[in-house]
């Protein structure tokens, strides 16, 4: 196995790449707990037990300058301290693996490949901060993640791991597996802990943050479970360790799901402050068919698109959200020259107002507005005013929105709109859509190359093409359904998109 990951580390999509939270994955068998003791696990749970006191554990994850990997960046080790401060009996520490965005799949990969990490890791802080039982909220629809993550529990449980005086210590530590439902508003820390209660998952007011009152009313830690990674081997290595990757404000490692125009596609983890040009170019192998890079969509359906000229912008927490995107859970959407902006933006809203609880006005009815203007530009229906009053809607959401989902819903239109407002203009100035996208916008013609064999004619499910053998033929664009087939099937290229 070590053979085969030398040959990998020399190929293109890995040389680049400094595998952390990935270090085990794919390494080891992930049913097998003496396979992750015989790489160092538990070594850090059992230094922090036998060697350091839980200030000195919150201390080092300061230090080490690790922030969530969840989305918003919060220094982990000041999370980690405010819930140490408490003066409870009862704290908890919950892990999100909850992982809604579309493409993303760090978290899930994770827990297959290495899920005793997760369990080392939350223990760890539940010696930090004093919480005596932990909760991992996971979505059930990751079967072969939940089957290994119990696995591991219990063989965790059956060396002294997890449960009561763990390593001939005062620490006594448990943890259960809560399964969610699908529910994207439940990647929201205070939705998730109230669906872990038992109740609908809707967002709480904040503060109280969940530091200093969390789940069931007590302090709790929660973090995201590529943060939770980065633990062990912060404690075994040394806060300076992680401390020599990355940019001065975002330390470490960060892992992406690569997806979308891009021809090599899947999970890659690098150094904060690697451009995205590297990212594209270099391990992804750029875009396919020779087309055009257009833009990549970080942060899924609330972070923004990122174009061209931004390609050789550091990734790191803070250059992302100066661009208007923001980092999320780790999605990287590529697109290229073929992709219509306002029909990604479209996609996105059209996801989180289905995903929106409903229990805020603002974002309840404002994504519903939003997702109403982008229909009428798709349609050819809307004015140089609607630009102008979406605008202001997408402000007024993320202003006065109650958590994270409906203020950062507006990103992939406002970041749209920043970078790609002619395609905008096209739509509604124009009526056309310059990527050949939106069908309401879209004509199909038969030019000169037509040699009249009527495959077309036979193919088209309304009807709509008419001509005779040997001749050219006409699309009646009055009962065109624009499916394409005409196009799609055409030998002789004789048919185009306008």
């Amino acid at each position: 196995m070590a053979e085969i990951n030398k040959c990998l580390d020399k190929t293109d999509f890995m040389k680049k790449q400094y595998r952390v939270a990935l270090q085990n994955s794919g390494v080891i068998n992930p049913e097998n707990i003496d396979e992750y003791i015989a790489y160092d696990g538990y070594q850090a749970l059992a230094k922090a037990l036998t060697e350091l006191t839980p200030q000195q554990v919150v201390d080092t994850i300061k230090d080490s300058g690790l922030r969530g990997r969840g989305g918003g960046g919060f220094p982990t080790g000041t999370k980690w301290q405010f819930a140490l401060n408490q003066k409870n009996d009862t704290k908890f520490v919950c892990c999100n693996a909850d992982e809604g965005d579309p493409g993303a799949f760090m978290d899930r990969s994770i827990l297959e490949g290495d899920p005793h990490c997760l369990i080392e890791a939350m223990t760890i802080a539940g010696y930090a901060i004093g919480a005596k039982q932990g909760y991992v909220y996971i979505r059930a629809e990751y079967p072969v993640a939940v089957k290994r993550l119990q696995i591991a529990i219990t063989q965790a449980k059956k060396y002294g791991f997890l449960g009561k005086n763990i390593f001939g210590s005062k620490h006594c530590f448990d943890l259960e597996i809560r399964l969610g439902s699908g529910a994207f508003v439940c990647g929201e820390e205070t939705a998730l802990m109230t669906s872990i209660e038992g109740n609908r998952g809707e967002p709480r007011v904040r503060p109280p943050f969940p530091a200093v009152k969390g789940l069931f009313g007590k302090p709790t830690v929660l973090n995201n479970v590529e943060t939770f990674a980065n633990i062990p081997p912060i404690l075994l290595k040394g806060a300076k360790w992680l401390q020599g990757m990355g940019t001065e404000k975002s330390k470490g490692t960060k892992v992406f799901a690569l997806g979308g125009k891009i021809n090599n596609t899947g999970l890659v983890e690098i150094a904060m402050g690697t451009t995205l040009r590297t990212v594209i170019d270099e391990i992804g192998g750029g875009i396919p068919d020779g087309k055009k890079f257009k833009a990549a969509q970080t942060g899924g359906p609330s972070g923004g698109c990122i174009p061209a000229q931004h390609l050789d912008v550091p990734i790191d927490y803070d250059n992302l959200i100066a661009l208007g995107s923001m980092m999320g859970s780790g999605g990287l959407i590529v697109m290229d020259e073929d992709n219509c902006m306002v029909d990604i933006a479209k996609f996105f809203l059209d996801f989180t107002k289905e995903e929106s609880c409903g229990k805020c006005t603002p974002c309840r009815v404002g994504t519903t507005r939003l997702l109403e203007y982008l229909e009428k530009i798709t349609e050819g229906k809307a004015t140089m005013k609607d630009l102008d009053d979406m605008e202001a809607l997408c402000e007024y959401i993320k202003d006065a929105s109650l958590c994270g989902l409906g203020q950062t819903a507006p990103n992939p239109v406002l970041s749209t709109l920043k970078y790609f407002r002619e395609e905008y203009e096209a739509h509604v100035k124009d009526n056309t859509c310059p990527a050949g996208i939106c069908k309401s916008l879209l004509s199909y013609v038969v030019n000169d190359k037509c040699i009249g064999c009527t495959l077309c004619k036979r193919k088209c499910p309304v009807d709509a093409i008419t001509g005779a053998v040997k001749e050219k033929h006409f699309i009646d664009m009055q009962k065109c359904i624009k499916c394409g087939v005409c196009m799609d099937i055409c030998k002789f290229k004789a048919i185009d998109k306008k």
